[in-house]
Formats: C-alpha cells, sequence, structure tokens
C-alpha cells in the first residue's frame, strides 16, 4: 500500500522525537550526576576541613593538658624552672617523654604527629620565659599561642602556651588535608566520568527501545498488524513490550474476524438473493407460473433474509451495549415451562422427546420477550442439529445465589476443540451437527448475547446424552414480598 506525503511526515517527526528523547535523556541524567557530585565534594571538603581542624584543636588541647601536668611535677620534684634554662635539651626530652608515654623513642614519623616540642614555650610564675620561641623566618607566620596554666597545690607556677590549630595547619597538617582533597577531587572526577558514561550508555539503551516501540507503533497505526516488539527482562518496558504484542494481537485477530465476518455476511445474504432472482426470472421468462405456490416460496426466501437482518441487528446492538432489555422480577421457571408447553409440537414434529426437572419459583431479573427468543434459539438450535429420534433434557436449579440452566440434547456431539467456537458468528460444524446447511450461524451468538444482557453467562459441554450441553447461570434476586 502506498504511504501519503502525511504518514512520510508523521514518521520523519516521530523519529525525531525519539531522537530528541534520548538527547533530552542524556543531558538531564549527566547534569543530575555532576550536580550531585559537586555537591558531595563542597560538602565532604567543607566537613573534612572543619573536622580535621576540631580534631586538631581537640588533640592540641589534650596534648598541652598532658604537658602541663608532667611540668607540675618536675616543678614539684626540682622547685624552680631554672634546670631547663640551663638545658634546653632537656625540654625536648620532656615533651618526647610526656607526649610518648610508651618504652623508647617513638617511631619515625610519629613523633611529628604527636606534637613537637617548638610548638609549646614556657613562662613562670612571673610570666618571664623560661622556653621561649624557636627562631622566626621572615616569611613565617606571627606566632600566636593559646595558654594554660600549670597548678601545684593550687597555686599557678607557670603557664605552658602551645600552637592552635591555625598554626598548626600551616605546616604538615596543611599538606595532609590538600592531599585528601585532591584525592576527592579525583573520586569526584572519576565520578563525572562514570556518570558521563552511565549517561550516555542508559541513554543509547533507552532510546533503542523507545525508538523500536516508537516505529512498531507508528507501523501498527498504517495497519501492519503483525508487527512485534521482543520481550526481554522483567522491568516495565518489558511488560509494557508484552502489553503491545497482545494489543497487536487482538486488533490482528479483530481485523480477521472482522474480514472473515464481511465474508461470510456477503455468503449469506447472496444465497437468498441468487434463490429469489432465479425464481422472479423463472417466472419472468414464462418457465415458472406467478401462482400462489411460487409467491410463497418467494416470500419464504424474503422471511429469511428479514430474519438475518433482525439477526445481525440485534448483534450490532449487543456489541454496541444498546440492547433493548426491560429488566424487572420475573420467575424464570414459569417462563421456560410456558415455553416448553408451546414448543411440544416443534419437538414432535422433529422426532425429539422433552424430559423436563423444573424448580419451581426461581426469581430473576429478566426480559419477558428477550427470554423468549433465548428459548427459541435454543429449541431452533436442538431441532436443527439433533438427529431424530433424540432426545431434550432441560433441568433448571438453584446454586447459592444463582439459577443454574442445564440444556442438554442427543447425538451428533462436536469435536472438543469446536466447542469454545460455537458461539462465534457464522461458525458451523458442518462435519459433525450440520443436517443441512446448519442455518445462518447466528443463533448462538445471539443466544449469548441476549444471556449477557440479564448478567448471566452460556458455556458448551459434552452432554450426557451424546450431544451437546448449554450451561446457562443467571444471578438469582429475592422474590418480591407481598
Amino acid at each position: 500500500m502506498p504511504r501519503s506525503p502525511r504518514l512520510g511526515r508523521h514518521h520523519e517527526h516521530t523519529r525525531l522525537k525519539v531522537s530528541r528523547l534520548g538527547i533530552k535523556l542524556f543531558a538531564v541524567i549527566l547534569i543530575v550526576n555532576v550536580a550531585i557530585s559537586a555537591l558531595v565534594f563542597l560538602a565532604v571538603s567543607r566537613s573534612l576541613d572543619q573536622g580535621f581542624i576540631d580534631y586538631l584543636e581537640t588533640t592540641q588541647s589534650n596534648r598541652a593538658e598532658t604537658l602541663a601536668e608532667g611540668l607540675a611535677e618536675e616543678w614539684e620534684r626540682r622547685g624552680d624552672w631554672q634546670w631547663l634554662r640551663d638545658n634546653r635539651r632537656a625540654w625536648f626530652r620532656l615533651v618526647r617523654h610526656q607526649l610518648w608515654p610508651g618504652e623508647g623513642p617513638p617511631p619515625e614519623g610519629i613523633e611529628r604527629q604527636l606534637g613537637d616540642a617548638r610548638d609549646f614555650m614556657l613562662h613562670d610564675a612571673e610570666g618571664r620565659p623560661v622556653i621561649g620561641p624557636p627562631p622566626r623566618k621572615e616569611d613565617d607566620a606571627p606566632l600566636i599561642l593559646n595558654w594554660l596554666p600549670i597548678i601545684s597545690n593550687g597555686e599557678q607556677i607557670g603557664s605552658l602556651g602551645y600552637r592552635p590549630p591555625q598554626q598548626l595547619m600551616a605546616r604538615m597538617d596543611r599538606i595532609f588535608l590538600s592531599r585528601q582533597q585532591r584525592n576527592l577531587g579525583i573520586i569526584i572526577a572519576s565520578l563525572a566520568l562514570a556518570s558521563l558514561l552511565l549517561a550516555g550508555g542508559l541513554s543509547w539503551w533507552l532510546g533503542r527501545r523507545t525508538r523500536g516501540m516508537a516505529m512498531a507503533t507508528q507501523r501498527l497505526t498504517d495497519g501492519d498488524y503483525s508487527i512485534r516488539l521482543p520481550e526481554r527482562g522483567h522491568d516495565e518496558l518489558s511488560r509494557l513490550s508484552r502489553d503491545f504484542n497482545v494489543l497487536a494481537e487482538t486488533l490482528e485477530a479483530t481485523r480477521e474476524a472482522r474480514q472473515r465476518w464481511v465474508s461470510d455476511i456477503a455468503h449469506e445474504l447472496r444465497t437468498p438473493l441468487a434463490v429469489l432472482r432465479g425464481e422472479i426470472e423463472s417466472m419472468q421468462d414464462g418457465i415458472r407460473p406467478l401462482d400462489e405456490s411460487n409467491l410463497r416460496s418467494l416470500a419464504q426466501e424474503v422471511d429469511q433474509l428479514e430474519r438475518l437482518v433482525g439477526d445481525l441487528r440485534l448483534l450490532s446492538q449487543s456489541d454496541a451495549g444498546a440492547l433493548e432489555v426491560s429488566l424487572a422480577p420475573i420467575d424464570l421457571a414459569e417462563a421456560l415451562s410456558l415455553r416448553l408447553d408451546e414448543a411440544h409440537g416443534w419437538l414432535d414434529d422433529h422426532g425429539i422427546a422433552l424430559e423436563t426437572r423444573i424448580e419451581p419459583s426461581v426469581m430473576i431479573r429478566g426480559d419477558q420477550q428477550r427470554l423468549r427468543q433465548l428459548w427459541d434459539n435454543l429449541i431452533d438450535n436442538t431441532c436443527t442439529y439433533t438427529q431424530a429420534p433424540g432426545h431434550l433434557s432441560i433441568s433448571l436449579t438453584t446454586e447459592g445465589q444463582r439459577a443454574r440452566l442445564a440444556w442438554e440434547d442427543s447425538t451428533p456431539g462436536v469435536p472438543d476443540e469446536a466447542l469454545v467456537r460455537l458461539t462465534e458468528r457464522l461458525y458451523r460444524v458442518e462435519g459433525s451437527r450440520s443436517r443441512q446447511s446448519g442455518g445462518s450461524g447466528l443463533g448462538l451468538s445471539i443466544a449469548t448475547a441476549l444471556v449477557k444482557s440479564h448478567g448471566g453467562t452460556m458455556s458448551a459441554a459434552h452432554s450426557s446424552l451424546g450431544g451437546l450441553c448449554w450451561i446457562l447461570e443467571f444471578p438469582l434476586i429475592q422474590e418480591p414480598q407481598a
């Protein structure tokens, strides 16, 4: 089928939309991941900086307190600070000993982490320097110290000054922090690169699947119902693919049914029309006389056409939900028994014996006229297909909140695979239950529609009598109070 320019433009527009979707998806994922990485970097860097300063401040304060206690003990033992003024090496040994309580000297690299003697100053009780500051270089920042009193027996014997964390960070600790921030930056950059790859891969994967779905949807719109999507995985897109395939199968089956339905209707209408045309032409050519008998034959063909058209109209109303049904409380047992009493002659003419087991007072909401039409279709089906002498058994019982009607006839039966298709429109099992042409093939479809209009169900099964058993169920209502 040639494709119109409008459909071509629509295809191109669909491809552009899918392509734009992939680009937008890539951009959104990348921007979100980069923004998250940046926020993580800022938050962790700030937390690391502040946390490290707090750690240094607490550690340095603890070191100063430990050293102050050691200095107080030494002052009590010696009585003054002169020994430190005379021997500066003793100050370095004292600081190392107080800040490293282990056996022997601290390992290489650990001594600097514990604290250097040059980080501390000592004044006596009058504020005179005992241990002064180390020599300053030209590029050194001004020395600012925190002071801690040295107490012995409730009396201040001196003051210990120590560098605050900011002063310490100007040296190796700041180098350590910068290295940590550099490592964090490398990690964040790696995350950004991974996000780039992830965004590209994910957008390509989703874009490819959405492009396939878009193209398949377009082919479905163009009438190609044979298209199917691959079903891989168990995610939402896979479930969407399965739903799409179910939709395509349903549309394909509907189109085939519609084509078969139109073909069958044309065939059903063509047969009586051909008979009418043949008989009319025969009368026009003088082959058959224009008498009452031949006119009656024409009237029968017209009646058959009217019934067929009426059946089609009823089914179309049922499909559209416009079937006229006036539901009111009705005794299903009484309505069924009355119609069966009237049909005795019809059944006798076809050599069919009737057996009934009908419970009294089975109340449902129903339409008297539609129920009569239902009984007529079932009786006609039995008379058309049951071989004489035959048998028809009808039972009406109640089970819980439903009325159950079993309609069983004798041979011939139908194959198992035909049971589910018996209510299809214009379907016939020609080889097993067709005595002549099998009627129009709409009676059971109409019966099913009538049962559904009463809120019931209708299903086929094999009969114990050798033929077919129809099971009809209707919802019960309480019998109205007098």
